[in-house]
């Protein structure tokens, strides 16, 4: 399944989060949490997740950069569930780690799920806005 979307939604004070229905019967009971680029969340499956993990461990260890990325990548990562209100548990250090506070994107990225902060989703998305054009002819042209 490809995600795709955006969604306004609020952490609670306990750092839970109601996924969107549509998002959330594709993830499952179980799915993958990890530190994403431009300090957001990413959001795997199970499947997707382990996908991603033959990639990465297909790759030469003896590479450094390749180890600190798995490094990072990895050790910030968690397995979570849903909780039978639908919500999910972000755990404080990935809460610091995106910024997260209160309000929330929740974003499709095709195969997986973003989550970010507010206001740096909305600067991140007025930028990329700019480009798009640009990144288009760059990538498909």
């Amino acid at each position: 399944m490809a995600f795709n979307g955006e969604f306004q939604h609020a952490l609670d004070e306990k750092g839970r989060l109601i996924m969107p229905a549509k998002f959330r019967e594709a993830l499952g009971a179980h799915y993958m949490m990890a530190k994403g680029m431009e300090h957001c969340i990413f959001v795997y499956t199970m499947e997707e997740w382990g996908h991603l993990e033959e990639k990465l461990n297909a790759l030469n260890v003896f590479n450094k950069k390749i180890r600190d990325f798995k490094r990072r990548f990895f050790s910030g990562s968690s397995e979570c569930e849903t909780d039978k209100q639908g919500r999910i548990n972000i755990n404080q250090e990935l809460r610091s780690y995106a910024g997260l506070l209160k309000d929330v994107y929740i974003v499709g990225a095709g195969e997986h799920i973003e989550i970010w902060d507010k206001a740096a989703w909305e600067h991140y998305r007025e930028d990329l806005d700019i480009d798009y054009e640009s990144l288009a002819e760059e990538l498909f042209v």
